[in-house]
């Protein structure tokens, strides 16, 4: 493994950065002391800084040399609305809220490349370090888009990182094309008619519509989209009636859509409503439908994540390099800065949970999870990876 010896050297600050961070997480769009930690280390290290992109954003700018080349490398800074079950010294202090996804990790590693580059002054170009708020369900990288990032740090490709649990540290993941899923979310509401439940042929009965809405919906992917075209349509709750003698006026459905395509996703949409409006009219009843499109499909440009995936292999070698790697059907609010700039977002290896030596909780080392926790073995590995990818990218 190829490290830079001087970002190896400064771990053990980077590493305390990222634990002050675990301890104090702050949910979408209110990562006040984050970024406020994070503004004035890039200060501390001679950046240019941009604060209020997307409300608590920061872009850290670093130039050197003439060329007029710019690439942007982002990480995300928000918590989750998770109690965690860690007992380490680094825990939550925050009740209901923890870094339970790595983004304390995704900031320390842009961090610690921000601190080498700056010291170094080994570049020909610019990097914008974006430290964005609000990856969770916030949609903050397109806040950050409508705040004008890209006019005020006009990037030529933008790249972007996540630690992956059950990918070995020491490995990198990467794939051209979709990465990640679109994440969509449908709230159906169907409006019957009360009535006694001895005496149902005097009403609507809303629960039995809502159960052959969502035996029909599931045709959609059996039946109405390419086979070959992936996409998950999963019916997550069902909410109806309060007493075992009665009738409801309404039921809801609610639930996810996931695809790798607009096309695919407009598609299911539209056969969605189709089958709802048509269900309940046979049944006498009415609906209304919500279909809510929140992030796109994190698509990475072919030639930008090949040539991530050379600047990984000059670190790692390319035997723990997986190209192709599968795609998932989690979503990830990059795709909205991979619709705007080419780039390419990769995957980080977090190992299987071995690095919580003591004081953990009870449950695996996994994204969303109680007990997860960040690697911080990870710290040189992937500022060193930023490191690379900015310098090769302006060289190129």
């Amino acid at each position: 493994m190829q490290l830079i010896d001087r970002v190896v050297q400064f771990r053990a600050e980077i590493q305390q950065i990222r634990r002050d961070i675990h301890a104090h997480p702050e949910l979408r769009f209110e990562e006040a002391r984050t970024s406020d930690l994070v503004a004035a280390k890039l200060r501390e290290w001679g950046l240019e800084v941009i604060r209020g992109l997307g409300g608590t954003g920061v872009v850290g700018t670093l130039r050197g040399g003439s060329s007029k080349r710019a690439v942007g490398l982002r990480a995300d800074m928000d918590a989750l609305p998770i109690q965690e079950t860690n007992e380490f010294a680094h825990r939550s202090t925050h009740a209901g809220k923890m870094h339970a996804c790595g983004h304390d990790g995704h900031t320390a590693m842009l961090l610690g490349a921000a601190k080498y580059l700056a010291e170094s002054k080994s570049l020909d170009g610019v990097v914008h370090f974006i430290f964005q708020p609000a990856e969770e369900g916030g949609a903050g990288a397109q806040r950050m888009i409508d705040d004008g990032l890209f006019e005020r740090c006009p990037c030529d490709a933008v790249f972007g990182m996540h630690n992956w649990p059950g990918l070995k540290v020491g490995e990198f993941g990467v794939t051209g094309g979709p990465a990640m899923a679109s994440s969509n979310e449908f709230d159906i509401k169907v409006l019957g008619k009360g009535a006694h439940a001895a005496m149902p042929h005097l009403g609507i009965d809303p629960v039995f519509i809502a159960v052959q809405i969502v035996n029909g919906l599931q045709a959609i992917i059996t039946r109405v989209k390419k086979p070959i075209d992936s996409a998950v349509l999963s019916v997550t709750m069902i909410q109806a009636g309060a007493a075992t003698n009665v009738i409801p006026e309404s039921a809801r459905i609610c639930g996810t859509v996931r695809t790798f395509s607009d096309e695919v996703t407009a598609l299911i949409e539209k056969q969605l409503r189709r089958i709802v409006e048509m269900t309940c009219s046979a049944h006498g009843a009415e609906a209304e439908i919500e279909f809510h499109w929140n992030y796109p499909p994190t698509v990475n440009d072919a030639a930008e994540a090949e040539f991530a995936a050379t600047v990984m292999d000059d670190i790692v070698g390319a035997d723990n390099v997986v190209r192709n790697i599968e795609p998932t059907m989690g979503a990830e609010d990059f795709a909205f800065m991979l619709k705007a700039k080419p780039g390419a977002y990769v995957f980080i290896g977090n190992g299987d949970g071995d690095h919580r030596l003591t004081g953990h909780g009870l449950g695996p080392c996994m994204l969303h999870n109680p007990a997860y926790d960040f690697n911080d073995d990870l710290i040189p590995l992937g500022a060193t990876y930023w490191v690379r990818l900015a310098q090769t990218f302006l060289a190129r």
